[in-house]
């Protein structure tokens, strides 16, 4: 009955974990840890409490759990981690801390993705930015056989957030032919679209 007790008590523990992370609770987060509950305690979709935290662009709780030690690389039942979801989503605060604090720059989402691939979709140009800094594969091809550049231009409105984005993929090396999985160009995309900015770029770096 008293290990019951205990088990009782630790599941009650890590929900309220949970849930100061999701509030951005930073004095409960450290109360609670204190007492023991576990850290990446895993919620009802696999989440763990800096995950939470995350979704909810929770800085400074991220910034408690991280410098306590959480895996910023665990996934929940969805494949996002706090590093990925982070990059996805643009919360850069926290993605900072993600790769100061062991992020996996090769892991992928549930499309098998980086990080750079939904960032760049997104137009999250500062995003991009961090990430092509921090060294993430920007020839990477997810399950859609699309890579960063085909999704800011197949997914992306063709304004000055993608066209930078462009910009940033091709100054880093993009491979400007890597085409999707119908053979069709990152250049063709662009100019069924219509989206006259890129297409230079694209042509200025070798596009065909």
């Amino acid at each position: 009955m008293l290990a019951a007790a205990a088990s009782v008590s630790v599941l009650a523990q890590e929900s309220q974990l949970h849930a100061a992370a999701r509030k951005g609770d930073i004095e409960t987060i450290r109360v609670l840890l204190g007492k023991g509950a576990g850290i990446d305690a895993r919620d009802a979709n696999g989440a763990t409490p800096l995950l939470v935290a995350t979704h909810h662009n929770q800085v400074d709780a991220a910034r408690v759990f991280i410098q306590a030690g959480a895996d910023v690389n665990a996934k929940d039942g969805i494949h996002d981690s706090p590093y990925l979801y982070a990059g996805a989503r643009g919360h850069d605060e926290i993605l900072k801390m993600t790769l100061a604090h062991g992020a996996d720059l090769k892991s992928t989402n549930r499309y098998g993705g980086t990080a750079l691939i939904p960032a760049a979709e997104r137009g999250l140009v500062d995003t991009v930015r961090m990430l092509i800094n921090a060294g993430v594969d920007v020839n990477h091809v997810n399950k859609l056989q699309w890579t960063a550049l085909l999704e800011a231009v197949i997914l992306g409105n063709g304004g000055p957030r993608h066209t930078e984005i462009a910009r940033l993929l091709v100054a880093a090396k993009a491979d400007v032919n890597i085409a999707d999985g119908d053979g069709v160009t990152p250049l063709q995309h662009a100019r069924r679209r219509g989206f006259k900015a890129i297409e230079d770029i694209l042509v200025r770096a070798g596009a065909r």
